[in-house]
């Protein structure tokens, strides 16, 4: 029998599941009625993957909008068809011919300056984003290429952390929508010798670690008591500034109607709680704007 659970667990996603896969067997382990994630990881990726349960899941949004971080591994020197290890190899080329390590590392530090900041990339066919209806991954494995059109992405930081060449790790933090496989094509082609990911960790999620997760194993056999793996809905909205209201203002908020405060606006979306005890005194959130609480996505009250 399924019961109702409202909050946050961190997974550190196992390779070679899907995130629906991993949403599945942690809404199984806790006996969770509702679930779901915060954005897909390819079943080759593992890492952070934050997956909400109940009331958590009305603020999934807010994680697919924030940025992400990586350590991705690249090995230069061939293509494959879908830019991972997963895909098969398309096209091999020479490597350069570097007269030692430091002339491998000045090589690939140049390649970064010009993949810094804001660039435009090219989603991938093997990806799951839809045209007519179906996603561009049915269309590439049935060999059709269709025209996607660029998008812009933000890479913040990105740096190498080790060398063993031909391979090579890499630290990416970047905005939504970064494709970590398109990166790794783009890099190989600016060297002039290709290359494809071979293996990516995602280990941030906005303000959210990886150290902070647990692995499925350790879910399932219960190694903690179930609470403990389980961070309050409003985990996910930390970096939102929040108020506080009274019980009056709280019941006004949750039959949808607007509250006017007696404070200067700071127009901004903000989390808002009762002024009663924690853990139960988050309400969800609210538009402040011109001194006047709109609210937004409300949780439902335990029964």
């Amino acid at each position: 029998m399924s019961i109702r659970i409202d909050g946050v667990v961190l997974l550190d996603k196992p390779y070679g599941m899907s995130s629906q896969g991993a949403v599945t067997a942690v809404k199984r382990a806790f006996q969770a009625d509702k679930a779901g994630h915060t954005g897909t990881l390819d079943p080759m990726a593992t890492g952070l993957l934050p997956i909400c349960l109940g009331e958590a899941t009305k603020y999934s949004q807010d994680l697919l909008e924030a940025d992400k971080t990586y350590i991705a591994q690249l090995k230069f020197g061939s293509r494959t068809d879908t830019g991972d290890a997963e895909g098969l190899v398309i096209e091999e080329f020479p490597l350069p011919n570097f007269t030692d390590e430091t002339a491998i590392r000045i090589a690939l530090d140049a390649l970064l300056p010009k993949f810094t900041g804001q660039i435009t990339q090219i989603p991938p066919m093997y990806s799951a984003l839809k045209r007519d209806g179906k996603p561009l991954y049915e269309y590439a494995r049935a060999g059709v290429e269709l025209e996607r059109a660029p998008r812009n992405i933000t890479l913040h930081s990105i740096r190498w952390t080790n060398i063993h060449w031909p391979e090579a790790t890499l630290e990416v933090s970047c905005s939504k929508g970064t494709y970590i496989r398109v990166l790794a094509e783009d890099l190989g082609n600016a060297l002039g010798c290709g290359a494809h990911l071979v293996g990516l960790r995602r280990t941030e999620v906005g303000h959210l670690t990886l150290e902070q997760s647990f692995t499925l194993e350790s879910i399932q056999q219960g190694l903690k008591d179930s609470s403990s793996y389980i961070l309050p809905v409003d985990a996910l909205l930390q970096t939102l500034p929040h108020l506080t209201v009274d019980e009056q203002q709280a019941k006004r908020l949750e039959m949808g109607q607007r509250v006017p405060l007696n404070l200067p606006s700071i127009e901004a979306l903000v989390r808002i709680y009762r002024a009663t005890a924690a853990p139960h005194n988050f309400i969800g959130t609210a538009d402040w704007r011109s001194g006047v609480l709109h609210p937004k996505r409300l949780i439902s009250q335990a029964s």
